[in-house]
């Protein structure tokens, strides 16, 4: 096998805010995995708050170019990179080989009986209150919303303002671990005056532990707090949803594991992305199938998009076969921009 590794450059429509950062772009890598006859394509974004960057996974990729050299599987690829960006790249490259050699979709593989389109949040930074209102009407399709929080004291009136625009949609918030226990105390009443369903990431990783003498009447779901498989064994009780990013695991293959894992806890599974083409989306779409909640939304936020891509209508997110692990995938997934 022949590896091929690519950095390309995405604009965004909008500059998109979360705690700490403000987007205007976004850098991807791109691995493309060839056996001679065939090949498969994998995106990755990486997890930049944990120092990854497409330099970094990119270099990470090259350390296992040799052992592609003879021969790869998903199953020893899980043995020679660590979860994260390289190793997402590459696993959902190999998922992409497989399904064209084979000519049997990714899917199919991954134990889904018939992928359904799935209700797909749409995501709204955290702006001023008054232009996430515009955001929310502006959005018009959408039937879930998220909306980012910071903790900077203008949440509140950010909640509102959503909720006053779009009484209908199912609305979820994002601290992106921008919060103390006391300010998510005192936001609280409203999250639940403005029947937010959701509540991701509150406080910061180390601060975890405050959560468990903290009786929410909404669920809390852990976002950085839990990375891969192994992290789900030090989780929070605080904790109900785990929110499953390929970035973050290293892959289709371990967000199965995870979703199985979790699901034997009792928990609730999101799947979620940090930003990206459809050419990410479409394996998080597979893990979406066996999703509570799915935040799958990048391509939206993105000033264009790869061709095919995922399609969006009515709220909804569908991956066809020919965008990514299936027997038409390949090229046209990876190469038009």
């Amino acid at each position: 096998m022949d590896i091929e590794v690519r950095v390309e450059t995405w604009p965004l429509a909008n500059p998109f805010r979360i705690t700490g950062r403000t987007y205007t772009e976004i850098d991807l890598v791109v691995a493309v995995v060839r056996d001679g006859e065939h090949e498969g394509y994998g995106e990755a974004a990486g997890v930049d708050y944990l120092g990854e960057t497409p330099t970094s996974i990119a270099a990470e990729i090259e350390t296992v170019r040799s052992a592609f050299a003879g021969g790869m599987d998903r199953t020893r690829l899980q043995s020679l990179l660590p979860i994260g960006g390289a190793r997402n790249a590459l696993d959902c490259a190999l998922w992409d080989l497989e399904g064209a050699r084979s000519r049997r979709p990714a899917w199919q593989d991954a134990g889904v009986t018939r992928p359904k389109p799935c209700l797909t949040t749409w995501t709204i930074g955290a702006d001023a209150p008054d232009l996430v209102g515009e955001r929310a009407l502006a959005f018009a399709d959408a039937r879930a919303i998220k909306l980012k929080l910071t903790g900077d004291g203008l949440d509140a009136e950010r909640v509102r303002a959503v909720r006053a625009a779009r009484p209908d949609v199912w609305l979820g918030v994002d601290g992106n671990r921008g919060f103390t226990l006391a300010g998510l105390e005192k936001l609280m009443p409203v999250l639940v005056d403005a029947r937010v369903s959701l509540v991701e990431q509150p406080l910061s990783v180390d601060l975890d532990a405050d959560l468990t003498s903290f009786a929410s009447p909404i669920p809390l779901a852990a976002d950085e707090s839990v990375q891969g498989l192994a992290s789900l064994e030090a989780l929070s009780d605080a904790f109900s949803v785990i929110n499953i990013k390929l970035d973050k695991c290293g892959g289709l293959t371990e967000a199965l594991a995870m979703v199985h894992t979790a699901r034997a806890r009792g928990m609730g599974v999101m799947v979620g992305n940090m930003l990206g083409t459809s050419l990410a989306m479409a394996p998080a779409f597979i893990v979406g199938q066996f999703c509570d909640v799915v935040d799958l939304d990048g391509p939206v936020l993105l000033r264009r998009d790869r061709v095919p891509g995922a399609q969006y209508g009515d709220g909804m997110i569908w991956c066809p076969d020919d965008l990514w692990g299936g027997p038409h995938s390949g090229a046209s997934a990876g190469l038009h921009a």
